[in-house]
């Protein structure tokens, strides 16, 4: 009936907390470490608005795509009280059990799949810093066998 409100108030809030730390972020494109007193290393990183922005998406389009479906089956309608249980306290009862089980789950479900693929995207980060923390030192031992063997 209206488990469709539950992820889009989830949504208004993640897109809020984007924007805020979209604000945040200087110039956070990039990680960068030093090895050695070399020159810095630059591993490529998502800054976090955007992986919150990944969050909003699977939000929005879940709470529209339900909100469609509860449109077409005639539980949204588009005159006040706009949700056809709200007009009748049996009904409005229901609604928010609906609410507090279906809604929440779909919310808790969504974020967690979202903690999934921050978890996958922060392998993949630490392999991509490894990789070129190792072909740095590479370079630099490379380097220094030139300049011995011309010295």
């Amino acid at each position: 009936m209206a488990c469709f409100i539950v992820p889009a108030a989830e949504a208004v809030i993640t897109t809020i907390a984007a924007r805020a730390a979209k604000s945040k972020e200087a110039s956070s494109e990039s990680a960068k470490a030093r090895l050695d007193g070399a020159e810095p290393l630059e591993a490529e990183k998502i800054p976090f608005s955007r992986k919150l922005g990944w969050l909003n998406k699977m939000l929005w389009g879940g709470s529209v795509l339900l909100a469609f479906e509860h449109v077409w089956h005639g539980e949204v309608v588009p005159w006040f009280p706009f949700l056809t249980a709200a007009s009748n306290p049996a009904d409005a009862a229901e609604m928010l059990h609906e609410m507090a089980t279906v809604g929440v789950l779909m919310a808790v479900l969504v974020t967690a799949v979202w903690a999934g693929m921050l978890a996958v995207c922060s392998v993949i980060e630490k392999k991509a810093q490894k990789k070129e923390q190792k072909e740095q030192i590479e370079q630099k031992e490379a380097l220094k066998k030139a300049l011995s063997a011309e010295g």
